[in-house]
């Protein structure tokens, strides 16, 4: 039985608007800035710059024993990377996530990017293909939550469309959540079939859907940070999250420019704005 606190009124869901896009413009700024020879912690200052600059915080630093604006993950590397200062090289595939609290709301998403590297083209098709299924993956997930009735379709249909992308791995050991007064919240939003149908989807449901994919084995181990979440194997990973208000109107994406109109289109969904 979910607690009716898990659902947002309109007027909550107009507020959360402005931490959705104040995440989106941190990480547009961190993803402008992710060249080969860039740190990740030039990638961090820049992104809190951003958020303080708007009258925000990092939300990240709000975590107990976190101090840094976002999670920069490379490689092997799946999620929680604690930004450093060993320059981005050719090839590398590097996810960053992040969000920002403002008005008492907050907002969380990420992203991942594969450098360009002209001297290993295979290994740069196989991350970008990783990368190509774990967003797609998102959109799918997102495009399923417009329509569904049960929340935990949406992992159900994340599932389905990763195992016929082929061998790829879907963590799950970390999954999706609810999100607004605190940026983790109820419900927990799985990332695969699970045998029960989680909370109705109705206006006021927000989530944070986030496929964490992995191009191996889904067995992980935390570095010695406590924080880095690192595959055991050493492949590849790749990492995509955005949070998703459901309202009367239908869906919209807070942490993307557009509402998520140009992710949704090709599944037939057209976004609306919450009003």
């Amino acid at each position: 039985m979910f607690r009716r606190s898990i659902y947002k009124s309109p007027a909550e869901l107009r507020s959360m608007q402005r931490a959705g896009e104040l995440t989106a413009a941190a990480l547009r700024e961190a993803r402008r800035l992710l060249t080969p020879g860039a740190t990740p912690l030039e990638l961090d200052a820049a992104a809190e710059r951003v958020i303080r600059a708007a009258g925000g915080e990092p939300n990240f630093q709000l975590v107990p024993g976190y101090r840094h604006t976002l999670c920069v993950s490379v490689d092997d590397d799946i999620v929680h990377g604690i930004p450093g200062d060993r320059p981005f090289r050719p090839g590398d595939i590097v996810s960053v996530d992040g969000g920002a609290q403002i008005d008492g709301w907050n907002g969380d998403s990420a992203f991942t990017v594969v450098l360009p590297d002209a001297a290993r083209p295979d290994v740069v098709a196989s991350r970008d293909e990783l990368n190509r299924v774990t967003e797609q993956a998102l959109w799918v997930g997102i495009a399923t939550l417009a329509r569904a009735a049960h929340l935990n379709e949406v992992g159900a249909a994340m599932e389905d469309f990763v195992r016929g992308e082929g061998e790829y791995g879907i963590l799950t050991d970390y999954v999706g959540h609810g999100i607004g007064r605190s940026m983790h919240e109820e419900p927990p939003v799985f990332n695969y079939r699970v045998d029960r149908r989680g909370p109705a989807v109705k206006p006021g449901l927000v989530v944070a859907i986030e496929p964490m994919i992995v191009a191996g084995s889904i067995d992980t181990f935390t570095r010695d940070d406590d924080w880095t979440v690192t595959t055991s194997d050493g492949s590849d990973a790749a990492h995509w999250e955005h949070s998703v208000a459901v309202h009367a109107g239908g869906v919209w994406v807070l942490t993307a420019p557009d509402g998520g109109a140009a992710g949704l289109a090709p599944y037939g969904v057209l976004p609306t704005k919450i009003v």
